[in-house]
């Protein structure tokens, strides 16, 4: 198919282009920016007329729940999901089930996802068996599988020993480990320590849970030499710790998720689980740092931290609830709100959810590192269509995806996606 975009403003974060000008793909890539190209005739004009025609947007934390978790996230809903919140590439970690420690379940994922047709899936392979944290995986044959990179998801290595050994494979082959920084037991609460999680009864996670992690990431970063992306930082203390880690030359990139960057605490309400999130909100201290290490640069990327739940798991007290919200449909939307709210160029709040995160990937990308996350001649034809005009409140039953929980139900967001394409062709378009 030959599809002509035409009349929208083309934004790329990457190379500063920001134009009301056509783009003409086919084939499956973009052909032509700003220009006819010779002989061109297309088979499907999508007008763009006062919408902003941006790169598809790259997420580095989307659960899918599949496999074994089928009951509250199926591959299907889940990419639909994706897209239509403009998501054409996205990262999910390794805590399915089975694990993915394997490069048969891995390649098996990955088989699934692209008989869909929708969004590209990179899969992080586990750093341990099972993650139970003993013994290291074959990264090698998980790289060769498709794997991205290495991670524990939310299980924490209690044994600095292995961390290192993971650190020193992964750098002697030249991959990144994926760790959320948390000690084990102080991070075994279900809030952030403070007067609120105090007032309400409920079992604090302090904020040295991540500080004590950041500082033995970064100890064993220095005598290893490994690539470290630190998944989903939460606090103040972090940033400055990760500030001064990038300063002094560490290998180390980062990034925020969507619920930390906007909301604290105080979004708990009375007990309210939408709120029940890894890692928990923090105080205005926390989420005022956060946001400006995004502006300056400190936290590379916004995430959505997907995590599809069912209502058993949901209809439970705080405490037992099972963590995690949806966030695909709301990565985008939250980005801009962000830059009107906060003050943030529109520049910064779309390279933080295209081009940062295609960064961060590196050559992981293999042969689309130098496309994924941009608009340029010859890349590959994601592309997402954005009315910036429109608002939409966010209503559960109206959201793709399987799990309908989140703390930003009944918000109004800015934007809406009117199109998404992935690989030359539309794989959503609203009606």
């Amino acid at each position: 198919m030959k599809i002509l975009i035409q009349n929208g403003r083309v934004i790329d974060p990457a190379s500063g282009l920001d134009k009301v000008c056509n783009v003409a793909l086919a084939a499956g890539r973009i052909i032509a920016v700003d220009r006819e190209p010779q002989g061109f005739t297309p088979t499907r004009v999508i007008d763009a007329s006062g919408c902003l025609v941006l790169p598809g947007l790259v997420d580095l934390a989307a659960r899918l729940r599949e496999p074994g978790h089928e009951h509250e996230g199926m591959l299907e809903s889940e990419m639909a999901a994706a897209v239509a919140g403009g998501v054409t590439s996205l990262v999910c970690p390794p805590d399915t089930d089975p694990v993915l420690d394997e490069p048969g379940l891995v390649q098996m994922l990955k088989f699934r996802a692209e008989k869909l047709h929708q969004a590209r899936l990179f899969p992080l392979g586990a750093v341990t068996r099972g993650l139970a944290g003993e013994v290291l995986t074959e990264m090698a044959e998980l790289t060769e599988s498709g794997c991205v990179g290495f991670s524990q998801a939310e299980v924490p290595l209690t044994s600095t020993q292995v961390l290192q050994r993971a650190l020193q494979y992964a750098a002697t082959y030249g991959y990144t480990v994926w760790l959320r920084p948390q000690e084990l037991h102080l991070g075994k609460g279900v809030a952030a320590r403070g007067p609120l999680a105090t007032r309400l009864g409920l079992s604090g996670v302090p904020v040295a849970a991540e500080t004590i992690a950041l500082h033995t990431i970064f100890e064993l970063l220095k005598t290893t030499g490994a690539r470290v992306h630190l998944c989903r930082l939460s606090s103040s203390a972090g940033v400055d710790l990760v500030r001064q880690a990038k300063a002094a030359g560490l290998p180390v990139s980062c990034d925020v998720s969507i619920n930390s960057l906007m909301l604290t605490d105080a979004d708990i309400g009375y007990f309210d689980s939408r709120a029940r999130l890894t890692p928990p909100l923090r105080q205005q201290r926390d989420r005022d740092a956060l946001a400006a290490a995004l502006l300056d640069g400190t936290i590379d990327a916004l995430v959505s931290d997907h995590t599809p739940v069912d209502e058993d798991a949901k209809a439970l007290p705080f405490a037992e609830a099972e963590p995690g919200a949806t966030g695909l449909e709301l990565l985008l939307s939250v980005a801009l709100k962000w830059s009107q709210e906060g003050g943030a160029p529109l520049q910064r709040a779309l390279a933080v959810v295209t081009a940062e995160p295609a960064r961060v990937l590196g050559t992981s990308l293999g042969t689309l590192q130098a496309s994924v996350g941009r608009i340029i001649e010859g890349g590959v034809g994601d592309l997402c269509v954005l009315d910036p005009a429109a608002h939409w409140t966010v209503q559960a039953d109206a959201l793709a995806s399987q799990g309908k929980h989140t703390p930003f139900s009944t918000y109004e967001l800015p934007g809406r996606v009117r199109c998404t394409l992935v690989g030359g062709q539309v794989a959503f378009e609203r009606g």
